[in-house]
């Protein structure tokens, strides 16, 4: 198969799939989602993703009908079904189904689970990326990797309108993260990047970021910064599942980055390294 869908168990190509009108999903957004990548049908870091993927539904009162090794081996079996080894591998909950009601069914009743695996490789770690800058007016549970993604939607929108990659995110001068990443500094040899409060995802790849600069002997910040440290930073880079690493050399038409260019270089390297080790046949 080039794609597979999967839905509570029935699983086909994407277009064949079929959801119920009434799942909260269509109502509310009512769920929560995590994603990844695999190569070589090895899922990367799935564990991680696993664990925050079970705290961002038990956040919201979620009641999943898997175990966390259970749906491990469900997603492993959907990578092993399709036919390229390099994809996209994303799941998500919704509360379950029933008729519209904004107060949420307490019956016991199941989370439904959906999967969508296609092909997709991880960015060019070392592909630089332009970003802008966007006052964050989401809500106050960035930490909660939730389904309701309009604002971001329209600031990657803009982003791209504007022939930029991704969006930096503050709040009263505070940088936060990303429309759909992290985002960190290096400045004087030190790697910088936002604590995990609310006002950001806990994002997999900013910890792996952070474990590289621990094993290269770098410096680490886990501290609020603001867009005057972000506009002087030595580098800018930006983290997902996806894109394990990228430095910006542009941030509201500005240049930026290219004053630390053999730290960056390391760090990107030791990511992509570990990337690549772990999805070896």
């Amino acid at each position: 198969m080039k794609t597979l869908g999967y839905y509570n168990g029935k699983f086909d190509e994407i277009e064949n799939m079929q959801i119920p009108m009434c799942d909260r999903v269509s109502f509310f957004g009512d769920g929560v989602y995590d994603a990844t990548y695999s190569r070589n049908y090895k899922i990367f870091t799935l564990d991680e993703h696993m664990d925050r993927f079970y705290r961002s539904a038990e956040a919201l009162k979620i009641e999943l009908p898997h175990t966390k090794a259970e749906l491990k081996a469900i997603l492993n079996d959907m990578v092993r079904k399709v036919d390229t080894d390099c994809n996209f591998v994303y799941w998500q909950a919704t509360r379950g189904t029933g008729v519209r009601n904004h107060a949420f069914p307490t019956d016991g009743s199941k989370a439904n689970i959906w999967i969508t695996i296609t092909p997709k490789n991880i960015m060019d770690t070392f592909k630089p990326v332009k970003l802008i800058t966007m006052e964050d007016t989401r809500f106050l549970h960035c930490n909660i990797k939730t389904l309701n993604l309009i604002p971001a939607v329209m600031a990657s929108q803009k982003a791209k309108e504007m022939g930029c990659d991704e969006v930096v995110y503050h709040r009263n001068g505070r940088v936060t993260e990303c429309a759909h990443s992290n985002v960190h500094i290096i400045k004087d040899g030190v790697f910088i990047t936002a604590p995990t409060d609310n006002l950001i995802l806990a994002g997999i790849a900013r910890a792996h970021l952070i474990r590289a600069c621990e094993k290269l002997g770098i410096p680490v910040e886990e501290r609020p910064y603001t867009l005057d440290e972000l506009f002087a930073a030595d580098e800018v880079l930006i983290s997902s599942a996806g894109s394990l690493g990228l430095a910006a050399t542009e941030i509201d038409g500005r240049r930026t980055g290219g004053k630390s260019g053999e730290l960056l270089k390391k760090i990107q390297t030791e990511v992509h390294r570990e990337f690549m080790e772990e999805t070896e046949v």
